[in-house]
Protein backbone atom coordinates (compact mmCIF):
# COMPACT_ATOMS: atom_id res chain seq x y z
CA UNK A 1 0.00 0.00 0.00
CA UNK A 2 2.82 2.40 0.94
CA UNK A 3 4.57 1.59 -2.35
CA UNK A 4 1.41 2.43 -4.33
CA UNK A 5 1.08 5.75 -2.54
CA UNK A 6 4.69 6.60 -3.39
CA UNK A 7 4.12 5.68 -7.03
CA UNK A 8 1.07 7.94 -7.25
CA UNK A 9 3.02 10.79 -5.66
CA UNK A 10 5.71 10.46 -8.32
CA UNK A 11 3.10 10.40 -11.10
CA UNK A 12 1.34 13.46 -9.65
CA UNK A 13 4.67 15.30 -9.35
CA UNK A 14 5.63 14.54 -12.96
CA UNK A 15 2.18 15.56 -14.23
CA UNK A 16 2.27 18.83 -12.29
CA UNK A 17 5.78 19.56 -13.56
CA UNK A 18 4.73 18.94 -17.15
CA UNK A 19 1.58 21.05 -16.78
CA UNK A 20 3.39 23.97 -15.19
CA UNK A 21 6.22 23.92 -17.71
CA UNK A 22 3.76 23.72 -20.59
CA UNK A 23 1.66 26.54 -19.10
CA UNK A 24 4.77 28.66 -18.55
CA UNK A 25 5.87 28.14 -22.16
CA UNK A 26 2.39 29.09 -23.37
CA UNK A 27 2.43 32.25 -21.24
CA UNK A 28 5.88 33.26 -22.49
CA UNK A 29 5.48 32.51 -26.20
CA UNK A 30 2.20 34.40 -26.67
CA UNK A 31 0.79 37.81 -25.81
CA UNK A 32 -2.38 37.43 -23.75
CA UNK A 33 -5.25 39.91 -24.02
CA UNK A 34 -8.77 40.58 -22.87
CA UNK A 35 -11.13 42.90 -24.68
CA UNK A 36 -14.57 44.46 -24.56
CA UNK A 37 -16.64 45.59 -27.53
CA UNK A 38 -19.85 47.48 -28.06
CA UNK A 39 -21.71 47.22 -31.37
CA UNK A 40 -24.76 48.94 -32.76
CA UNK A 41 -26.19 47.97 -36.09
CA UNK A 42 -28.87 47.71 -38.73
CA UNK A 43 -31.13 44.69 -39.28
CA UNK A 44 -31.68 43.80 -42.93
CA UNK A 45 -35.48 43.57 -43.55
CA UNK A 46 -35.38 40.21 -45.31
CA UNK A 47 -38.76 38.94 -43.99
CA UNK A 48 -42.24 40.42 -43.35
CA UNK A 49 -41.74 39.77 -39.63
CA UNK A 50 -38.81 42.18 -39.63
CA UNK A 51 -40.71 44.71 -41.75
CA UNK A 52 -43.54 45.06 -39.24
CA UNK A 53 -45.57 41.84 -39.35
CA UNK A 54 -44.95 41.31 -35.62
CA UNK A 55 -46.61 41.94 -32.26
CA UNK A 56 -45.56 45.61 -32.16
CA UNK A 57 -46.43 46.19 -35.84
CA UNK A 58 -43.13 48.08 -36.23
CA UNK A 59 -40.13 47.54 -38.45
CA UNK A 60 -37.19 46.03 -36.58
CA UNK A 61 -34.25 48.20 -37.59
CA UNK A 62 -31.65 48.35 -34.84
CA UNK A 63 -29.55 45.93 -32.84
CA UNK A 64 -27.25 46.44 -29.85
CA UNK A 65 -24.61 44.00 -28.65
CA UNK A 66 -21.85 43.70 -26.07
CA UNK A 67 -18.87 41.33 -26.18
CA UNK A 68 -16.24 40.06 -23.75
CA UNK A 69 -13.25 38.34 -25.38
CA UNK A 70 -10.04 36.58 -24.38
CA UNK A 71 -7.32 35.91 -26.96
CA UNK A 72 -3.65 35.04 -27.29
CA UNK A 73 -1.42 36.49 -29.98
CA UNK A 74 1.79 35.29 -31.59
CA UNK A 75 4.85 36.99 -30.15
CA UNK A 76 5.91 39.74 -32.62
CA UNK A 77 9.58 38.73 -32.30
CA UNK A 78 8.95 35.32 -33.89
CA UNK A 79 8.99 34.07 -37.47
CA UNK A 80 5.46 32.71 -36.94
CA UNK A 81 4.11 36.21 -36.27
CA UNK A 82 5.76 37.55 -39.41
CA UNK A 83 4.51 34.67 -41.57
CA UNK A 84 0.97 34.77 -40.19
CA UNK A 85 0.48 38.57 -40.00
CA UNK A 86 0.38 38.79 -36.22
CA UNK A 87 -2.48 36.31 -35.85
CA UNK A 88 -4.48 36.17 -32.64
CA UNK A 89 -7.23 33.75 -31.64
CA UNK A 90 -9.47 33.15 -28.68
CA UNK A 91 -12.95 32.72 -27.28
CA UNK A 92 -15.71 35.30 -26.92
CA UNK A 93 -19.07 35.82 -25.27
CA UNK A 94 -21.67 38.11 -26.85
CA UNK A 95 -25.04 39.51 -25.75
CA UNK A 96 -27.58 40.60 -28.42
CA UNK A 97 -30.67 42.80 -28.26
CA UNK A 98 -32.79 43.16 -31.42
CA UNK A 99 -35.46 45.39 -29.91
CA UNK A 100 -38.17 42.70 -29.70
CA UNK A 101 -37.54 40.61 -26.62
CA UNK A 102 -40.99 38.93 -26.40
CA UNK A 103 -40.75 37.45 -29.90
CA UNK A 104 -36.98 37.20 -30.55
CA UNK A 105 -35.40 37.12 -27.12
CA UNK A 106 -31.98 38.40 -26.09
CA UNK A 107 -29.65 35.58 -27.18
CA UNK A 108 -26.12 35.00 -25.93
CA UNK A 109 -23.39 33.67 -28.23
CA UNK A 110 -20.32 31.65 -27.33
CA UNK A 111 -17.80 31.66 -30.15
CA UNK A 112 -14.26 31.14 -31.40
CA UNK A 113 -12.56 33.99 -33.20
CA UNK A 114 -9.37 34.79 -35.06
CA UNK A 115 -7.87 37.88 -36.62
CA UNK A 116 -4.72 39.48 -37.92
CA UNK A 117 -3.23 42.55 -39.55
CA UNK A 118 -3.98 43.25 -43.22
CA UNK A 119 -2.05 46.52 -43.52
CA UNK A 120 0.14 48.65 -41.24
CA UNK A 121 -0.05 52.42 -41.67
CA UNK A 122 2.42 53.09 -38.85
CA UNK A 123 3.85 51.33 -35.81
CA UNK A 124 0.68 52.29 -33.93
CA UNK A 125 -2.11 52.07 -36.54
CA UNK A 126 -3.17 49.05 -38.60
CA UNK A 127 -6.10 47.68 -40.57
CA UNK A 128 -7.16 44.34 -39.11
CA UNK A 129 -9.66 41.61 -39.92
CA UNK A 130 -11.49 39.20 -37.63
CA UNK A 131 -14.04 36.41 -37.90
CA UNK A 132 -16.30 34.93 -35.21
CA UNK A 133 -17.90 31.49 -35.39
CA UNK A 134 -20.00 29.90 -32.69
CA UNK A 135 -23.39 29.06 -31.23
CA UNK A 136 -26.08 31.43 -29.95
CA UNK A 137 -28.52 30.43 -27.20
CA UNK A 138 -31.71 31.82 -25.73
CA UNK A 139 -33.74 32.67 -28.84
CA UNK A 140 -37.53 32.88 -28.66
CA UNK A 141 -38.22 30.51 -31.54
CA UNK A 142 -41.27 30.11 -33.74
CA UNK A 143 -44.30 28.44 -32.19
CA UNK A 144 -47.60 28.18 -34.06
CA UNK A 145 -49.55 28.95 -30.86
CA UNK A 146 -47.35 31.01 -28.53
CA UNK A 147 -45.05 32.79 -31.01
CA UNK A 148 -46.71 32.61 -34.45
CA UNK A 149 -45.27 35.85 -35.92
CA UNK A 150 -41.62 34.90 -35.61
CA UNK A 151 -41.15 32.89 -38.79
CA UNK A 152 -37.45 33.65 -39.13
CA UNK A 153 -35.94 31.62 -36.27
CA UNK A 154 -37.09 28.02 -35.87
CA UNK A 155 -34.63 27.06 -33.11
CA UNK A 156 -33.76 28.21 -29.62
CA UNK A 157 -30.13 27.48 -30.53
CA UNK A 158 -28.64 28.87 -33.75
CA UNK A 159 -25.29 29.29 -35.44
CA UNK A 160 -23.55 32.67 -35.19
CA UNK A 161 -21.19 33.89 -37.94
CA UNK A 162 -19.42 37.24 -38.06
CA UNK A 163 -16.78 38.91 -40.22
CA UNK A 164 -15.38 42.36 -39.54
CA UNK A 165 -12.75 44.91 -40.53
CA UNK A 166 -11.45 47.49 -38.10
CA UNK A 167 -8.73 50.04 -37.41
CA UNK A 168 -6.53 49.15 -34.45
CA UNK A 169 -4.78 51.98 -32.66
CA UNK A 170 -2.08 51.13 -30.10
CA UNK A 171 -2.56 53.56 -27.23
CA UNK A 172 0.16 52.11 -24.98
CA UNK A 173 1.91 48.79 -24.33
CA UNK A 174 -1.16 47.74 -22.34
CA UNK A 175 -4.11 49.17 -24.30
CA UNK A 176 -5.44 49.13 -27.89
CA UNK A 177 -8.47 51.00 -29.20
CA UNK A 178 -10.45 49.70 -32.19
CA UNK A 179 -13.23 50.94 -34.43
CA UNK A 180 -14.72 49.22 -37.46
CA UNK A 181 -17.63 47.51 -39.21
CA UNK A 182 -19.02 43.98 -38.85
CA UNK A 183 -21.49 41.72 -40.65
CA UNK A 184 -23.46 39.05 -38.75
CA UNK A 185 -25.57 36.04 -39.70
CA UNK A 186 -27.76 33.86 -37.46
CA UNK A 187 -29.49 30.66 -38.62
CA UNK A 188 -29.96 27.01 -37.71
CA UNK A 189 -28.37 25.57 -40.85
CA UNK A 190 -31.65 24.16 -42.17
CA UNK A 191 -31.87 21.74 -39.25
CA UNK A 192 -35.31 23.11 -38.27
CA UNK A 193 -38.12 25.13 -39.80
CA UNK A 194 -38.48 28.01 -40.24
CA UNK A 195 -34.94 29.02 -41.20
CA UNK A 196 -35.08 32.45 -42.82
CA UNK A 197 -32.33 33.63 -40.48
CA UNK A 198 -31.31 37.09 -39.34
CA UNK A 199 -28.64 39.33 -40.89
CA UNK A 200 -27.19 42.57 -39.53
CA UNK A 201 -24.39 45.02 -40.21
CA UNK A 202 -22.77 46.76 -37.24
CA UNK A 203 -20.42 49.53 -36.25
CA UNK A 204 -18.13 48.42 -33.45
CA UNK A 205 -15.82 50.09 -30.94
CA UNK A 206 -13.65 48.29 -28.44
CA UNK A 207 -10.77 48.34 -26.01
CA UNK A 208 -8.19 45.60 -25.55
CA UNK A 209 -5.96 45.11 -22.50
CA UNK A 210 -2.63 43.27 -22.98
CA UNK A 211 -1.37 41.39 -19.92
CA UNK A 212 2.24 40.87 -20.96
CA UNK A 213 2.99 43.14 -23.94
CA UNK A 214 6.02 45.39 -23.39
CA UNK A 215 7.48 48.49 -25.01
CA UNK A 216 10.04 46.25 -26.74
CA UNK A 217 7.22 44.36 -28.44
CA UNK A 218 6.10 47.61 -30.09
CA UNK A 219 9.58 48.81 -31.00
CA UNK A 220 11.11 48.41 -34.45
CA UNK A 221 14.63 48.25 -33.01
CA UNK A 222 14.71 44.46 -32.76
CA UNK A 223 15.85 42.47 -35.77
CA UNK A 224 13.07 40.78 -37.69
CA UNK A 225 13.40 36.99 -37.67
CA UNK A 226 14.10 35.13 -40.88
CA UNK A 227 11.03 33.26 -42.13
CA UNK A 228 11.92 29.81 -43.50
CA UNK A 229 11.37 29.49 -47.24
CA UNK A 230 8.03 27.84 -47.86
CA UNK A 231 8.26 24.63 -49.95
CA UNK A 232 5.44 24.87 -52.47
CA UNK A 233 3.74 21.51 -52.76
CA UNK A 234 0.46 19.65 -53.29
CA UNK A 235 -1.31 18.30 -50.21
CA UNK A 236 -4.45 16.18 -50.16
CA UNK A 237 -7.38 16.78 -47.80
CA UNK A 238 -9.75 13.85 -47.25
CA UNK A 239 -12.91 14.85 -45.33
CA UNK A 240 -15.92 12.84 -44.19
CA UNK A 241 -19.02 14.62 -42.91
CA UNK A 242 -22.60 14.08 -41.86
CA UNK A 243 -25.57 16.12 -40.63
CA UNK A 244 -29.35 16.28 -40.52
CA UNK A 245 -31.79 18.63 -42.20
CA UNK A 246 -35.41 19.61 -42.75
CA UNK A 247 -37.00 19.88 -46.17
CA UNK A 248 -39.84 21.86 -47.73
CA UNK A 249 -41.49 20.50 -50.88
CA UNK A 250 -42.89 22.74 -53.59
CA UNK A 251 -46.63 22.39 -54.23
CA UNK A 252 -49.11 24.49 -56.10
CA UNK A 253 -49.42 27.75 -54.19
CA UNK A 254 -46.29 27.47 -52.08
CA UNK A 255 -44.27 24.99 -50.02
CA UNK A 256 -45.18 22.25 -47.56
CA UNK A 257 -42.63 21.28 -44.88
CA UNK A 258 -41.97 17.57 -44.67
CA UNK A 259 -42.51 16.21 -41.13
CA UNK A 260 -39.35 14.06 -41.03
CA UNK A 261 -35.74 14.90 -40.26
CA UNK A 262 -33.42 13.68 -43.03
CA UNK A 263 -29.82 12.51 -42.85
CA UNK A 264 -26.95 13.75 -45.04
CA UNK A 265 -23.63 11.93 -45.53
CA UNK A 266 -20.72 12.95 -47.70
CA UNK A 267 -17.01 13.16 -48.43
CA UNK A 268 -14.53 15.33 -50.27
CA UNK A 269 -11.07 14.62 -51.64
CA UNK A 270 -9.21 17.83 -52.43
CA UNK A 271 -5.71 18.04 -53.95
CA UNK A 272 -4.56 21.53 -52.89
CA UNK A 273 -1.56 23.46 -54.19
CA UNK A 274 0.08 25.28 -51.27
CA UNK A 275 1.26 28.67 -52.58
CA UNK A 276 2.69 29.85 -49.26
CA UNK A 277 2.06 30.00 -45.55
CA UNK A 278 -1.38 31.60 -45.85
CA UNK A 279 -3.06 30.32 -49.02
CA UNK A 280 -3.76 27.13 -50.91
CA UNK A 281 -6.17 26.27 -53.73
CA UNK A 282 -7.26 23.30 -55.77
CA UNK A 283 -10.07 21.08 -57.07
CA UNK A 284 -12.26 18.90 -54.87
CA UNK A 285 -14.15 15.73 -55.69
CA UNK A 286 -17.37 15.92 -53.64
CA UNK A 287 -19.76 13.04 -52.96
CA UNK A 288 -23.05 13.31 -51.07
CA UNK A 289 -26.06 11.26 -50.07
CA UNK A 290 -29.05 13.45 -49.12
CA UNK A 291 -32.06 11.44 -47.96
CA UNK A 292 -34.32 14.49 -48.45
CA UNK A 293 -33.46 14.90 -52.13
CA UNK A 294 -36.30 14.58 -54.65
CA UNK A 295 -39.00 13.69 -52.14
CA UNK A 296 -42.48 14.60 -53.43
CA UNK A 297 -45.97 15.08 -52.07
CA UNK A 298 -49.52 15.49 -53.20
CA UNK A 299 -51.12 18.94 -53.20
CA UNK A 300 -52.46 18.45 -49.65
CA UNK A 301 -49.05 17.53 -48.28
CA UNK A 302 -50.58 14.65 -46.30
CA UNK A 303 -48.27 11.98 -47.67
CA UNK A 304 -44.66 12.20 -48.86
CA UNK A 305 -42.93 9.89 -51.29
CA UNK A 306 -39.26 8.94 -51.18
CA UNK A 307 -37.51 8.27 -54.52
CA UNK A 308 -35.09 5.39 -55.22
CA UNK A 309 -31.67 5.49 -53.56
CA UNK A 310 -29.84 6.54 -56.75
CA UNK A 311 -31.99 9.70 -56.99
CA UNK A 312 -30.46 10.92 -53.74
CA UNK A 313 -26.79 10.50 -54.66
CA UNK A 314 -24.48 12.96 -56.39
CA UNK A 315 -20.83 13.38 -57.30
CA UNK A 316 -19.52 16.86 -58.00
CA UNK A 317 -16.41 18.89 -58.73
CA UNK A 318 -15.66 22.20 -57.03
CA UNK A 319 -12.94 24.83 -57.12
CA UNK A 320 -11.59 25.45 -53.61
CA UNK A 321 -9.55 28.20 -52.00
CA UNK A 322 -8.39 28.25 -48.37
CA UNK A 323 -6.99 30.96 -46.10
CA UNK A 324 -4.58 29.23 -43.71
CA UNK A 325 -3.69 30.53 -40.26
CA UNK A 326 -2.53 28.94 -37.00
CA UNK A 327 -5.12 26.49 -35.64
CA UNK A 328 -7.84 27.48 -38.16
CA UNK A 329 -8.37 27.32 -41.93
CA UNK A 330 -11.27 29.04 -43.70
CA UNK A 331 -12.29 27.58 -47.07
CA UNK A 332 -14.64 28.59 -49.87
CA UNK A 333 -15.77 26.40 -52.76
CA UNK A 334 -17.91 26.68 -55.91
CA UNK A 335 -18.98 23.55 -57.70
CA UNK A 336 -21.56 21.56 -59.65
CA UNK A 337 -22.75 17.97 -59.51
CA UNK A 338 -21.62 16.11 -62.62
CA UNK A 339 -23.10 12.69 -61.79
CA UNK A 340 -26.50 12.82 -60.10
CA UNK A 341 -30.07 11.55 -59.93
CA UNK A 342 -31.58 14.74 -61.33
CA UNK A 343 -34.02 17.11 -59.69
CA UNK A 344 -32.63 18.49 -56.43
CA UNK A 345 -29.26 16.93 -57.16
CA UNK A 346 -28.80 18.80 -60.41
CA UNK A 347 -27.36 21.85 -58.77
CA UNK A 348 -24.70 24.54 -58.64
CA UNK A 349 -23.51 24.61 -55.03
CA UNK A 350 -21.33 26.71 -52.76
CA UNK A 351 -19.50 25.57 -49.63
CA UNK A 352 -18.11 27.58 -46.73
CA UNK A 353 -16.00 25.62 -44.23
CA UNK A 354 -13.93 26.06 -41.09
CA UNK A 355 -11.21 23.49 -40.38
CA UNK A 356 -9.95 23.34 -36.79
CA UNK A 357 -6.56 21.69 -36.29
CA UNK A 358 -6.56 18.69 -33.96
CA UNK A 359 -3.00 17.64 -34.79
CA UNK A 360 -0.53 18.59 -37.50
CA UNK A 361 -2.49 16.65 -40.14
CA UNK A 362 -5.95 15.94 -38.69
CA UNK A 363 -8.77 18.44 -38.30
CA UNK A 364 -12.41 18.96 -37.39
CA UNK A 365 -14.61 20.22 -40.22
CA UNK A 366 -17.60 22.56 -39.79
CA UNK A 367 -19.20 23.68 -43.05
CA UNK A 368 -22.35 24.85 -44.75
CA UNK A 369 -23.60 24.07 -48.24
CA UNK A 370 -25.80 26.43 -50.31
CA UNK A 371 -27.53 26.09 -53.68
CA UNK A 372 -27.46 28.94 -56.19
CA UNK A 373 -25.99 31.33 -53.59
CA UNK A 374 -29.25 31.68 -51.63
CA UNK A 375 -31.02 28.39 -50.93
CA UNK A 376 -29.94 26.70 -47.66
CA UNK A 377 -28.86 23.12 -48.23
CA UNK A 378 -27.20 21.34 -45.30
CA UNK A 379 -24.55 21.47 -42.62
CA UNK A 380 -21.30 19.55 -43.01
CA UNK A 381 -19.97 18.33 -39.64
CA UNK A 382 -17.03 15.99 -39.88
CA UNK A 383 -13.37 15.07 -39.58
CA UNK A 384 -10.49 15.06 -42.03
CA UNK A 385 -6.87 14.19 -42.63
CA UNK A 386 -4.22 15.97 -44.69
CA UNK A 387 -1.74 13.87 -46.66
CA UNK A 388 1.69 15.04 -47.89
CA UNK A 389 1.72 18.07 -45.61
CA UNK A 390 5.12 19.79 -46.01
CA UNK A 391 4.23 23.03 -44.26
CA UNK A 392 7.10 24.20 -42.01
CA UNK A 393 6.33 24.12 -38.31
CA UNK A 394 7.03 27.60 -36.91
CA UNK A 395 5.83 27.15 -33.32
Amino acid sequence: MEKNKQTWKIIAFLAATFFLSDTTAFAQNFLHRIGIEGRTGYIFPTHPFLKGDNFYMKEMKNTYTGHLKYSFQLNPHTAASQAYIGAYQGIGLGYFDFGNRPEIGTPIALYLFQGGSLAKFSSRLSLNYEWNFGVSFGWKSYDSTENPNNKIMGSKTNAYLNANLYLNWVLSPKFDFMIGAAGNHFSNGNTRYPNSGLNTVDCKVGLTYHFNRTTDDLSKSWQRPIIPVFPRHISYDLTFFGSWRKKAVNVSGGQVPAPSTYSVLGFSLAPMYNFGYKFRAGISLDGVYDSSANITTEYSGDEFYTPPFDKQLALGLSARGEFVMPYFTIGLGFGANILHGGGDMKSFYQALALKIDVSRNSYLHIGYNLRDFHEPNYLMLGIGYRFNNKRPKLF
